[in-house]
């Protein structure tokens, strides 16, 4: 490894070893913004070390909510339904997880506030929060094409019954999360399951909410309660060490106490699929989430289709699959992955040119990618073009390469991951 913006990664024989991973993104984002308005003081272990989760906590600290560290734990003081007004604009880093279900809160707060985030950040849009929310009563404005930063009058709510036109767990996240401040039953119906962390997070803090086929409903008015917990540990990071142990026959990893809700843990059902070697064992449940014990084997990789509700269901983890696809003995084609366009890149065109790059073929189409098997790759110079996922998905890719890979901007990985290359490193054989 050389700079902090360079990282080269080495030729791998195989992984071995075992490791936990940091808390998963999606629930320490949940988690800490219900504590915020919840009765008492949450006590979360194994929050997320990622920059993005670090936002929320920075956005809850401008509006009155009170947190420290505390013997490796996030303890957050509950201020009920009643956030303080912001003497300054809420800066949501690189995420759009904070900016998108913090603005549910927001819209039923009685004060104004602002939302700005980075440069990437203010290139994504945020339209498919604005139009509901506006319907619900609250006052937004936003950069032409509903980019940020967003400006939000909160009051009053009315109720809203919404068909999502595009699945996204995060515009469901923070619509029920604005039905907590709306008189009566808010009802968001999604084309396609999404991932369910916003309505488990919700029970767990004691809020009632009700699933119908794809339609969740919350009634309003409800008082939220302070927890205790450990939160497991993140499956979109393990999905870069379960994909690089899947590369070599030999490999041998043991992850513990990852996550394993149903909405997620449907990477390990295609990771099996494809030919990996996973067994999962010591499955408890905790505030309605699963977690447990995943061991990974090294197999000959076959190839597989996504699209659809998998491609839903996996949107985080296609990057690292794509990465490692040209491996397989089939190939991997990917399909209905539109939105992959709108991340913190172009993750179809950043995929298609880090892999020409390194001499695959790849077919690059507006919704996906068709990336044929059995081809080797070559050490070459990637760039992450700022997103942590593409960064740490070339990092994979770069183990079983001819030569060294030079990985650009690689501290883009800070946003999710910290630890990420000396982790891989740590168990990684030569």
């Amino acid at each position: 490894m050389n700079s902090k913006s360079t990282v080269v990664i080495r030729p791998a024989r195989n992984l071995v070893g075992s490791l936990r991973l940091p808390g998963d993104k999606s629930i320490s984002h949940r988690y800490a913004m219900l504590g915020g308005i919840a009765e008492g003081a949450t006590r979360l272990e194994n929050f997320s070390t990622g920059a993005d989760c670090a936002s929320t906590l920075v956005c809850l600290r401008t509006l009155g909510v009170e947190w420290e560290m505390k013997d490796n734990a996030i303890v957050i003081q509950g201020r009920g339904s009643k956030l303080q007004s912001p003497l300054s604009a809420l800066d949501c880093g690189n995420s759009g997880s904070t900016m998108r279900m913090l603005s549910g809160i927001l819209a039923g707060q009685e004060f104004g506030s602002e939302l700005f985030g980075d440069e990437s950040l203010s290139r994504r849009p945020m339209a498919r929060i604005i139009t509901p929310l506006q319907s619900m009563g609250a006052k937004i404005t936003a950069q032409d094409g509903g980019r940020p930063p967003l400006r939000i009058v909160g009051g009053h709510l009315k109720t809203i019954d919404y068909k999502m036109p595009v699945a996204s767990a995060q515009v469901k996240t923070s619509l029920l999360f604005a039905g907590l401040f709306a008189e009566g039953d808010t009802r968001v119906e999604e084309p396609l399951r999404t991932r369910d962390h916003g309505e488990l997070a919700l029970r767990a803090f004691g809020a009632e909410v009700e699933r119908n086929g794809n339609a969740v409903s919350i009634s309003g008015g409800q008082k939220l309660h302070a927890i205790e917990t450990a939160i497991p540990g993140d499956i979109s990071s393990a999905a870069f060490f379960l994909c690089a142990a899947g590369l070599f026959p030999g490999s041998s990893l043991v992850i513990h106490d990852l996550l394993m809700n149903p909405t997620r843990a449907r990477l390990l059902d295609i990771l099996i699929s494809l030919g990996v070697g996973i067994s999962v064992t010591q499955v408890e449940e905790q505030h309605h989430e699963l977690r447990g014990t995943v061991q990974v084997e090294g197999k000959t990789l076959r190839g597989l289709s996504l699209a659809g509700a998998d491609t839903a269901a996996l949107i985080d983890e296609i990057p690292v699959l794509a990465a490692i696809a040209p491996y397989t003995e089939q190939g991997i084609e990917i399909r209905d992955a539109r939105e992959l366009r709108v991340k913190e890149s172009d993750r179809i065109a950043a995929v298609a040119s880090n892999l020409r790059a390194m001499g695959a073929q790849v077919e690059e189409r507006e919704d996906g990618l068709k990336i044929p098997g059995g081809q080797k790759l070559r050490g070459a110079e990637i760039d992450s073009f700022g997103d942590h996922r593409i960064a740490m998905a070339f990092a994979v890719a770069g183990l079983r390469a001819d030569g060294e890979t030079r990985i650009q901007r690689a501290d883009a990985a800070v946003i999710s991951y910290p630890a990420f290359f000396e982790t891989m490193e740590s168990l990684t054989q030569r």
